[in-house]
Parts: C-alpha cells; sequence; structure tokens
C-alpha cells in the first residue's frame, strides 16, 4: 500500500473512530443534559490501552482507559514534543512544558507566561496544581507520569502507536476536533501526504539501497525496519525505511529503541549505497561529544560506497531524535530525506 492510500486509509479510521467517540460524547452528554447544568463544558471522549508497567523494557501490559477531554482548553500542559508542535500549528498555544526540552523551532507555540512543568521524564507535580490545567498531555517518555498528573487534570497519552503514520493521522485529527481546528488539521495533513510522496518519489529516483544509524558516544547502531508488529521500539528506522522507502540493506536488526550496537566494519561488510545518519549526541547536546560527522570520516568508513558518493546523509537530530512526530517536525523530516535528490 502507498503512503498516499495509507495515510488516506488510517484518516478514514481515525475519523470514524473520533465521530464515534464525538457521538458518544454527545450522546452521553444528551443524556444528562436534562440532570446537567446548562453551563457544563462540552467534552470529546479519548480511549486508548494504556500501558501499565512502567519500568523501561519491560513487557508491557494494556489497560483500556478512556478519558473525557475538554474542547477548546483554555491552558494545556504538554510533556511531548510532537504534541506540542501540532498544537502551535493548529493555532494552539502550551501554558506549561519541560521548558529546556523545548526546541528552538517550536519556541513561539509556548504562551508569553508559560511555565516549567518539569522534564520528559518527570513532573513538577506541585507547579502543575497550582496552575489548574485544563488539559495535560503526555507521550513517549512521559506516558509513565499519567497517573499522578490525571489526579491534578484531565491527562491524555498520544504516544505513538501503529506507527508514525497512524500515530501522526490519529493525534493531528484529534487535537483539531480538541481544538476547534479541524479544518486546519485536514489541510495541514493533506499537505504531509503530498511532501511525503514527493520524498518517496526522489529515493526511488535515486535507488540504491540504505541503512539507518544513530551515533553516539562515538558507537554505532543500526535502525532497525519495522517488523510490522506495531512494536514501536523500531520507529526511526520505520519511519525511514517503512514511511519514506528506503530500500533496507539489512533487515535483520534488533528493534530496540536506540538500534542494534554495530561496528565500523559492519557499515563495511553491508556497504550500504546511502547512509542516514542521526546524531544522538547533537540531539541531546551531549557535552564534549564528537559530531556524527567526526565519527564516521575514517579509513574504514570512508572505503563505503555511501562514503565514496557523497552519499551519506545527516538527519536533523532534534527532529528525528527528541521531536520525531508533529506537523512543522514532519515537514523537517520530509525536507530531510529530499536532501537525496541533490546527490
Amino acid at each position: 500500500m502507498s503512503a498516499t492510500r495509507s495515510i488516506a486509509a488510517l484518516g478514514l479510521v481515525a475519523a470514524s473512530a473520533l465521530a464515534l467517540s464525538a457521538c458518544a460524547s454527545t450522546s452521553a452528554e444528551g443524556d444528562a443534559a436534562a440532570e446537567a447544568p446548562a453551563a457544563e463544558s462540552e467534552t470529546i471522549s479519548y480511549t486508548w490501552d494504556r500501558n501499565t508497567v512502567t519500568e523501561e523494557g519491560a513487557d508491557p501490559v494494556y489497560e483500556e482507559t478512556t478519558v473525557e477531554v475538554p474542547v477548546d482548553p483554555q491552558k494545556i500542559v504538554v510533556f511531548d514534543m510532537a504534541v506540542l508542535d501540532t498544537i502551535g500549528a493548529l493555532g494552539g498555544e502550551v501554558a506549561g512544558a519541560p521548558l529546556e526540552s523545548v526546541p528552538d523551532y517550536l519556541e513561539d507555540h509556548l504562551a508569553d507566561d508559560a511555565f516549567n512543568a518539569g522534564t520528559l521524564f518527570e513532573a513538577d507535580l506541585i507547579e502543575i496544581e497550582a496552575q489548574q490545567p485544563d488539559l495535560i498531555v503526555v507521550g513517549g517518555r512521559s506516558a509513565a507520569l499519567w497517573e499522578d498528573l490525571n489526579e491534578i487534570a484531565p491527562t491524555i497519552d498520544l504516544s505513538m502507536r501503529d506507527g508514525f503514520l497512524a500515530t501522526l493521522e490519529a493525534n493531528t485529527a484529534f487535537l483539531g476536533e480538541v481544538l476547534g481546528a479541524e479544518d486546519e488539521a485536514a489541510a495541514a495533513l493533506e499537505e504531509l501526504t503530498a511532501g511525503i510522496d514527493e520524498a518517496k518519489a526522489a529515493v526511488t529516483e535515486a535507488g540504491g539501497s540504505g541503512l539507518g544509524i544513530m551515533v553516539s558516544g562515538g558507537e554505532l547502531s543500526a535502525l532497525a525496519p519495522s517488523k510490522g508488529d506495531g512494536d514501536t521500539r523500531g520507529a526511526r528506522g520505520g519511519l525511514i525505511y517503512d514511511v519514506f522507502g528506503v530500500d533496507p540493506v539489512v533487515e535483520d536488526v534488533e528493534a530496540a529503541t536506540h538500534g542494534e550496537p554495530i561496528s565500523f566494519e559492519f557499515l563495511l561488510e553491508h556497504d550500504p549505497e546511502w547512509l542516514w545518519v542521526v546524531d544522538r549526541d547533537a540531539a541531546v547536546a551531549t557535552e564534549g561529544a564528537q559530531a556524527a560527522e567526526v565519527v564516521l570520516d575514517n579509513e574504514i568508513v570512508n572505503q563505503t560506497t555511501a562514503a565514496e558518493e557523497d552519499h551519506i546523509l545527516y538527519l536533523d537530530p532534534t527532529a528525528w531524535y527528541i521531536v520525531f512526530g508533529g506537523i512543522d517536525t514532519t515537514q523537517r523530516m520530509i525536507d530531510d530525506v529530499l536532501q537525496i535528490a541533490g546527490r
């Protein structure tokens, strides 16, 4: 299935799901209208399978969870940078976030008096409770915070599920409905779909095999293609191969969050024609770390086809490692892939 057909199909599923949720909510409100005060806020039901296991690397245990999300929330706290991206791109504003993790290009999506809500892994519960938000959103690194945060305000988890495109589609459509920006959400998704198609065409035109790698602490890891089993730990590799159509030079790679450790000799042995590089140290600003370009500039890597043909493509580290989703960031990823057209 092509990306266009895939995202369109996913859109239909997501729209149907949202319609059902909205209908359910509307129906529930209608039933309650005779009993509840007229001033009661409108809500949209959000249901997901919540992983109740918080230990990193442990097998997940899911529990269906439903939260009533207020429509047009006035004060939103966000712990996921992709969600911050999408809310801002749809015209919304975020009142609180882990401010030290907000990339420069997303700072305009924060309110002028935005407060620091903690880190991507730890919430400042006292400050958040003092701010009395209407809605809190977690995802990915912050999903384990859900239980504590939901005691303060309605909290939903917009972590990646069912792959990058499905998550982008569902989260954008849902946030559009919450913010009253359904048309803007649909237009953004249409534009991104066209951009992804353009990037895929450029990859096809360039031809050749590829390998996604992450560089961290002078070490390399190979990113895995999607196994089609919904395991989001291979999401970064899945995006390069499955969404943008890069032909993996090797498919037997462990779908770990940071990829499977490999050597420089691994690159020479498998000799991909294109290398797609995520510099994790640059993304997290590791003090004293060598840039990925320095790490890869050695006698072994320089013998690979990718190096000899100037086919080593460095991806925006913040977009591909920290944010990894959202409307503006997905466009950055598309632009990264389009580098291939000029080589």
